[in-house]
């Protein structure tokens, strides 16, 4: 458990250069913009400790407020890219103080040794993903195996590996799942256990894995595994390389064979449904959600598209794609069905919860089409710790925290 403090007081030698000009305004250590973002984004009393003699417009911060110690808290150490660090510090999920429910957040390093770093932490939350540099598909069957870390991501999976008492949110093993997306679509056809008479169906896309473009037998295929035009190809890889969002949206059989999409990737069924997205986020026991407006039906692709020659739509998936004009909103598991008359939440929240149970992820998120005509709600992507930032920061932020604690009190009870 850590210790809590209530302010901070930072010597002038960790804030501030040492080789600023006389009578000039002092500049930062390359260190502390970083630091004093975090302490900012914290809203924690930060001042700084300097010789009398320094001229007043040295103390950048102002003074510090009484200070109060503690130590009945969980100390949470996370490690992930800056800019998704610096995206969920600013919506304040990354407190330096305790939170509501007894945590506090420290920033992982791998500039510095681990195992005295990891030591402080009761917690590792981790973004595995930022710190991939490549994913080879066609070497082994274990797809641990296939994946090269960055060497410091190296050195926290064989920590965890040597310390499996250590609670970490998730383990790696644990999202293997989610970074293959033709392991994800089988884990999906399982849905069909969910299926209930009198309701409405919740199931995956119709998919096909495909090594070649250039398959003799490939229309074949395609058609035994129900697939028509047009479809959607997406590289089998599903995050953590350059190429893994490079997708294109096929009219016609004949321009497979010259398709740029990396290999071994999969050809899913495109869904119409009405250019609007249902996007779920799982955090712990709670579930929400946002609608978004999302790519139109294939009839209006194929118009966009006959000015192109019906040349494959070709996109990268983490960029804009043609939408309807923007509109969205959230919702909780608990909101009732009059709030989206076309999305059965129950059906939904079921699948979930049996997603949750399947993978044994404490955050993810999935994104949910209607099928017009069937009503099939129908998954088609799967992700493990997303954003959420379309959920209100006040509503997710403590269900993220509470997903985060009750993960380390189960760890612990065992």
């Amino acid at each position: 458990m850590g210790v809590v403090v209530g302010g901070v007081i930072l010597d002038k030698s960790v804030v501030l250069a040492s080789d600023s000009p006389l009578h000039e305004s002092p500049s930062l250590q390359p260190v502390a913009d970083s630091l004093l973002r975090k302490l900012r984004h914290s809203k924690i009393p930060t001042g700084i400790s300097y010789d009398l003699g320094l001229s007043d417009d040295k103390d950048l911060l102002g003074k510090n407020q009484q200070m109060a110690t503690g130590n009945s808290v969980v100390t949470v150490g996370y490690v992930m890219k800056p800019s998704r660090e610096e995206d969920f510090a600013k919506r304040g999920a990354f407190p330096l103080y305790p939170t509501q429910n007894g945590l506090i957040f420290m920033p992982l390093t791998f500039e510095l040794p681990l195992s005295p770093q990891l030591q402080e932490f009761d917690i590792v939350l981790h973004k595995a993903t930022d710190e991939i540099i490549s994913i080879e598909l066609k070497s082994c069957t274990n797809f641990s195996h296939r994946i090269v870390y960055t060497s410091g991501m190296q050195d926290l999976q064989r920590y965890l590996e040597d310390h499996p008492d250590c609670c970490v949110i998730d383990s790696f093993n644990n999202i293997y799942p989610v970074l293959d997306r033709l392991e994800i679509q089988e884990i999906l056809l399982r849905l069909e256990d969910l299926k209930t008479e009198g309701r409405s169906t919740i199931r995956g896309p119709h998919f096909l894995k495909v090594d070649s473009f250039k398959e003799p037998d490939l229309l074949q295929r395609l058609s035994e595994a129900k697939l028509s035009l047009p479809s959607i190809v997406k590289p089998q890889v599903a995050c953590g390389v350059a190429n893994a969002h490079n997708m294109a949206i096929i009219f016609r059989n004949e321009d497979f064979k010259d398709l740029s999409v990396p290999l071994p990737a999969v050809v899913q069924e495109y869904v119409d449904h009405s250019s609007t997205l249902y996007k779920f986020y799982v955090l712990g026991e709670k579930v929400f959600y946002a609608v978004k407006k999302s790519t139109p039906n294939a009839d209006i692709l194929m118009k966009l598209s006959e000015s192109n020659g019906l040349k494959p739509l070709v996109f990268d998936s983490l960029k804009s794609l043609p939408t309807a004009k923007e509109d969205q909103h959230y919702g909780d598991g608990n909101c009732s069905k009059a709030t989206n008359s076309c999305v059965d939440l129950d059906l939904v929240t079921d699948a979930a919860n049996w997603l949750r149970g399947v993978l044994d992820l404490t955050i993810f998120g999935f994104d949910v089409v209607i099928q017009e005509g069937t009503c099939d709600h129908v998954i088609v992507d799967v992700n493990y710790l997303p954003s959420f930032k379309e959920v209100p920061d006040d509503i997710a932020i403590p269900a993220f925290w509470e997903a985060i604690k009750k993960k380390f009190e189960l760890k612990r009870s065992k």
